[in-house]
């Protein structure tokens, strides 16, 4: 035993003496050449490439890593079975995350990739102006290198892609308005925004449910349609006008639109635009994936002047967008002006001009009680894409209110009254919001709710006739009433100069 002992111990002497003299024959940079040497001849006959993505890149956050944190998170949600958990500002739902120096398997057109995250400690910072986090992270993409340049660039656009979609949907929706006069917040932004909580959707909506579904699949459409739009040279951007009488559920048409496609709106108030120039600064401060908004279009924008110009002698000679003359109306509503210097030809850009190709996948929706007081050239193709007419209240939209306010089905009603209901609903002409009122007062009690809907339905059909009948006899009696002089002395000069031309 104690001759082991002996042996072992001259081995180690060996060992190091050895050790010694490779030490002193070899100084430090040759022996990190040796091993960058078999290092590199080591990845020579490798089957794999390996790809390092930091959490910091030099001083500035790696958009990459976040991107790849939450694309993964989708994975290892259901795969993983040791996960961190975060939950980032603005957002709804928590995200989860590889643990430290775990790995994860993902398929790409048909190709497995392995990801390993890697956390280290950060040696011992000296002073910085912006210090460092104490652990260092980042991920490992391990590709074999017959797969790199067939999917490496093509594989990370589709994880920034997801993670872009992941992170809209994970963080609350906002709601932006333009600031008074311009102004900006503290940040520098001339947009002030809440979070949106509106719970309109198309299945709550009061509408047609063949309208809906052909409104849903135009959005779809858009949203899906970047290639295309591309491919045929057009802004990435769709023009929406909501038009017909107060209470038709414009209003809920626009939330229902941002929560089917999980986009922002921006609220515009055009009495607080000043000049053209400030509106085009208020449309490249908006992000893309949004819904830009100006309600009452009629009620903010002054059209009588431009009628004016177009029927005085002066304006024989102006072109068709010599739009000049148009104002905003101040907040008060009056037509003298507010100082506000925003023509149509201004707004037109905005919607439909070089100025709107300033962001992509955007949405610009006008809603109007009049539509016959905007001017033609707002309603063509290209600036207003698709005209949707918010109509009364009819017997498909009638049902849809029954469900969201008194959870009543049509198997719940008796065949007769659902008749009653069908027959003067149309004739009645109540918008969705006055049937929502009689039905929330009453929605603890079904039964009269409905009898006291169907009584309401009944008045207003009645009413509606009874007018009805007034005009046609007001028609008829114009109709019948003799002419008035100046009308016959009108048609004999009209007789005579016919006569003359004849002759």
């Amino acid at each position: 035993m104690k001759e082991y002992w002996t042996s072992l111990a001259s081995l180690l002497g060996v060992f190091a003496f050895c050790q010694t003299i490779i030490q002193s024959l070899f100084p430090p940079h040759l022996r990190f050449l040796s091993l960058k040497f078999f290092s590199h001849f080591f990845h020579c006959f490798s089957s794999y490439c390996y790809f390092d993505i930091t959490e910091i890149d030099g001083v500035n956050t790696n958009e990459l890593y976040n991107a790849v944190q939450l694309y993964l998170s989708s994975h290892i949600s259901v795969t993983g079975t040791r996960l961190s958990l975060t939950r980032a500002l603005n957002s709804t739902a928590f995200t989860f995350g590889l643990a430290n120096n775990d790995t994860i398997t993902d398929t790409f057109n048909g190709v497995n990739v392995l990801w390993e995250h890697i956390v280290t400690q950060r040696q011992s910072q000296t002073f910085s102006w912006r210090p460092l986090p104490d652990e260092k992270r980042g991920f490992t993409l391990r590709i074999k290198k017959k797969d790199k340049t067939l999917i490496l660039k093509s594989y990370l656009d589709y994880i920034m892609e997801k993670a872009n979609e992941i992170r809209r949907k994970n963080q609350d929706r906002l709601l932006y308005t333009n600031s008074r006069g311009g102004s900006l917040d503290s940040r520098g932004h001339p947009w002030e925004s809440v979070p949106f909580k509106h719970p309109s959707t198309f299945d709550t909506l009061a509408m047609d449910p063949l309208k809906k579904n052909e409104i849903m699949e135009d959005l779809q459409d858009f949203a899906n349609g970047q290639g295309f739009y591309q491919k045929t040279g057009r802004a990435w951007k769709r023009g929406y006008l909501l038009y017909g009488p107060p209470g038709t559920g414009k209003s809920s048409m626009i939330a229902a639109m941002a929560n089917y496609l999980s986009y922002d709106i921006y609220d515009l108030e055009l009495t607080e635009v000043n000049n053209n120039s400030e509106l085009r600064k208020l449309l490249m401060k908006t992000s893309s994936k949004s819904i830009i908004v100006i309600e009452d279009i009629d009620c903010s924008i002054n059209l009588t002047n431009r009628k004016k110009n177009k029927n005085s002698g002066v304006s024989g000679s102006r072109g068709y967008y010599d739009l000049s003359a148009l104002e905003v109306r101040g907040v008060g509503g009056s037509e003298e002006g507010s100082g506000n210097s925003i023509t149509l030809s201004g707004l037109l850009n905005f919607s439909d001009g070089l100025w709107s190709c300033c962001g992509s996948e955007r949405i610009f929706v006008f809603t109007t009680n009049h539509v016959e007081k905007l001017d033609p050239a707002l309603l063509r193709s290209g600036r207003m894409d698709m005209h949707i007419f918010m109509s009364y209240c009819s017997f498909s939209s009638l049902k849809i209110l029954l469900q969201n306010y008194l959870r009543c089905e049509d198997s719940d009603l008796d065949e007769s009254v659902l008749k009653e209901l069908e027959e003067v609903v149309d004739v009645a002409r109540m918008t969705p919001a006055d049937i929502s009122e009689v039905l929330i007062k009453n929605r603890r009690k079904k039964k009269k709710a409905v009898i006291e809907l169907l009584e309401n339905l009944k008045v207003r059909a009645q009413r509606n006739e009874n007018i009805g009948d007034e005009e046609q006899e007001k028609r008829a009696l114009d109709s019948d009433s003799p002419r008035k002089e100046s009308e016959i002395e009108d048609n004999c000069k009209e007789g005579k100069i016919e006569e003359e031309k004849s002759d």
